[in-house]
């Protein structure tokens, strides 16, 4: 059975960790350059694997005792909104046009570019910490797609427009807070418990 809650919860939390991120603009170069339901697919398909592979981790995470798996993913979480209060600025990386712009050649550059870029990403990591934090992988990997792809769908079709509305540090410092509530909550259960 789906939870709505956990699967709202996961879309929010990676949804707004992941709009400050390269792939995001990087998303919106390839979507300014060729056809964006190309682009759509390959990039979402790249997200899809990930998320797989990171559900896999947090899914053998709770095999662990439960005070353990909420003291690792509390201070992994902390760890998490550390690195988006401290990093800097990040420039979109120049993607190289394919000689043409078949759909196979403009979702393979998507998916490659993103399966590269995003392996052992803030993400993908808080994706396997969520997946060991609520033991559901099917409403983790869902939140996570989702969000993931809205993400990418954004930034492909209106990134522009959205970065000019909401400032990139105030997304950024929204997603951090989220995760170290999650950090705090996992921890103080890790002790209670």
């Amino acid at each position: 059975m789906i939870s709505i809650t956990v699967t709202a919860l996961v879309f929010g939390v990676i949804f707004l960790a992941e709009l400050p991120d390269k792939t995001a603009l990087a998303g919106l170069v390839l979507g300014t350059r060729y056809r964006a339901s190309y682009v759509f697919a390959g990039v979402a398909a790249a997200f899809l694997l990930h998320v797989v592979l990171a559900v896999a981790a947090g899914s053998v995470l709770t095999l662990l005792p439960q005070q353990i798996v909420h003291a690792l993913t509390g201070v992994l979480f902390l760890g998490g909104a550390a690195v988006l209060l401290l990093k800097k600025g990040e420039e979109g990386e120049e993607v190289k046009k394919p000689a043409d712009q078949s759909f196979w050649k403009v979702a393979g550059t998507g998916f490659m570019l993103i399966l590269v870029a995003e392996f052992g990403d803030l993400t993908q990591i808080m994706t396997a910490n969520l997946a060991a934090r609520y033991d559901d992988p099917i409403s983790v990997g869902l939140g996570a797609v989702l969000g993931l792809w809205a993400v990418a769908g954004l930034g492909i079709v209106g990134g522009k427009a959205l970065m000019k509305r909401v400032p990139l540090r105030l997304i950024t410092q929204i997603a951090a807070v989220l995760m170290l509530a999650l950090g705090v909550w996992s921890l103080w259960e890790a002790v209670r418990g």
